[in-house]
């Protein structure tokens, strides 16, 4: 039902959303084997065994979507919104104690979830110009990044917000509130219990900002992450991090930031930069408290050229070169979801690497931050940090078929961490080379139906042999294969 027809007067209308989203994965990451007596196959010696897994899930949502205002030419006076998900997931792999701690639960694992993800209520409060400048607020479970491309915040989640526009709707600006809920382990969706965690966020946008067709924002976030204790419900350890110490901690960080997204002339551009500062009251892996101080810098330049557009990119997250000091110097983000040098097709991107009870990357981030989860963890500014450096093509194969391609080579910045961490001598600081490629279809040349499928492999450098080597042995080069599909109505 679509919201261009008014269901009651002349300016109440009603819009109902449903989409379908179905994902399949095929993938190979470093699988940590059971004490010897319990593997799956007798006779397993190997510290890392069968590498191979196979995820699906599938999310059905239907969105109600009711507001009032003639929303084609100014803000809506208020709106009402409600999106139930459920969901049904499932994993197969090829080691115990992957699924769950408990080895008789097998290697496989099936889930289903029901969460009322968005559920909000927005109003006008003022009108503050001729030309449709204004403020409003929405509270409830709403969609918020905090970005450009989601390098610190973006999320569903409960919260109060404050937002409008200056200067006939030149600037932008928001001011946040987030009170987390707690996440569903298996399908990243909202469950009704606290997460004991919040987030204060503010930025503020400026288009034309030097050049015509570059928009500027500058940011400020606060990360107030009390101590609690998460057993998620697979049963592992989530807070604190399964690693050093073991100790319940609180995190309070400030995140001061400016960023940038648009064109210069002919060439595009994005640009972020962040410095974090704050107090780890007991870091785990340090086994002591922790002053923050931390750097992250991104950008991405492309050019287009007919139906291709040629992009490079560079990422830079600062690294502890010293775990036994006070002061916490790894880049960390909130609750990231970047949307950058290849992004959903990247294999570092797409996967959470294990590495003794923490992930050395979380889904859907490149940060290597050693948190034991990016939904259900705390942020850990005691890590080795990255480089990364991109290149990439996009082509416009038909109206229909897009093409994407990517070649990363990240290292990290730091490696005392991880050497300390894994009771190692000296760790190479090359992670690997990354080549990806990808496509996305829509045949009907909107959003109704959406392929996506996509290709990746890690082609491993020394640093990730370092660390996932079994006994000396050669460490396997991991691939990952997944397909998607959108269908809307």
């Amino acid at each position: 039902m679509k919201g261009d027809y008014p269901i009651l007067g002349q300016h109440t209308f009603f819009e109902l959303t449903g989409s379908s989203l179905s994902f399949v994965e095929y993938r190979q990451i470093p699988t940590q084997t059971t004490p010897f007596e319990s593997t799956a196959r007798a006779n397993e010696f190997a510290f890392f065994g069968r590498p191979s897994q196979m995820f699906f899930t599938q999310f059905f949502n239907l969105s109600f979507d009711l507001f009032h205002g003639d929303a084609g030419f100014k803000p809506v006076d208020w709106r009402i919104k409600v999106t139930p998900v459920f969901n049904v997931n499932s994993l197969a792999t090829n080691e115990l104690a992957q699924v769950n701690p408990n080895v008789r639960s097998g290697t496989s694992r099936n889930r289903t979830f029901l969460a009322l993800q968005e559920a909000f209520a927005e109003f006008k409060i003022a009108d503050t110009s001729p030309n449709y400048d204004f403020v409003s607020a929405r509270v409830g479970n709403q969609l918020f990044v905090s970005d450009f491309r989601g390098f610190i915040f973006a999320d569903v989640n409960r919260g109060v917000r404050l937002f409008g526009t200056l200067n006939s709707n030149r600037d932008q600006y928001n001011i946040a509130y987030f009170r987390q809920w707690e996440k569903d382990t298996n399908s990243g969706l909202n469950s009704f219990s606290d997460r004991n965690q919040n987030i204060f966020i503010a930025n503020y946008y400026r288009q034309d900002f030097i050049f015509p067709g570059y928009t500027a924002q500058a940011s400020i976030h606060y990360n107030n992450d009390n101590p609690s204790f998460k057993i998620n419900q697979n049963n592992f350890l989530n807070r604190p991090d399964p690693a050093g110490i073991y100790q319940r901690h609180q995190v309070d960080a400030v995140y001061l930031g400016f960023a940038g997204d648009g064109h210069w002339n002919r060439f595009n551009v994005t640009n972020a930069f962040y410095w974090v500062v704050g107090r780890d009251s007991m870091n785990p892996l340090a086994n002591r408290a922790q002053q923050i101080s931390a750097q992250f810098a991104a950008i991405e330049l492309s050019y287009d050229r007919d139906w291709m557009r040629f992009r490079t990119s560079f990422l830079y997250a600062s690294g502890d070169s010293n775990i036994n000091n006070g002061h916490a110097t790894g880049f960390d983000s909130i609750l990231d979801a970047q949307v950058f040098a290849g992004g959903i097709f990247s294999y570092l991107q797409r996967q959470a690497i294990p590495i003794f009870g923490v992930n050395l990357v979380n889904l859907g981030s490149f940060l290597p931050d050693l948190r034991s989860s990016k939904i259900q963890g705390q942020s850990n500014f005691v890590n080795p940090g990255e480089i990364l450096f991109n290149i990439g093509q996009d082509m416009d194969l038909t109206p229909k078929l897009k093409m994407v391609n990517n070649v990363n080579f990240t290292q990290f910045a730091q490696t005392n961490v991880l050497s300390q961490f894994l009771y190692a001598g000296h760790i190479h600081h090359t992670i690997g080379v990354e080549p990806s490629s990808g496509f996305e279809y829509r045949p009907f040349l909107n959003d109704a139906v959406v392929i996506v499928a996509g290709a990746a492999v890690l082609l491993p450098g020394l640093g990730f042999r370092d660390i996932y080597s079994n006994f000396g042995q050669r460490v396997d080069t991991p691939f990952a294969g997944f397909t998607s599909m959108v269908l809307s109505f």
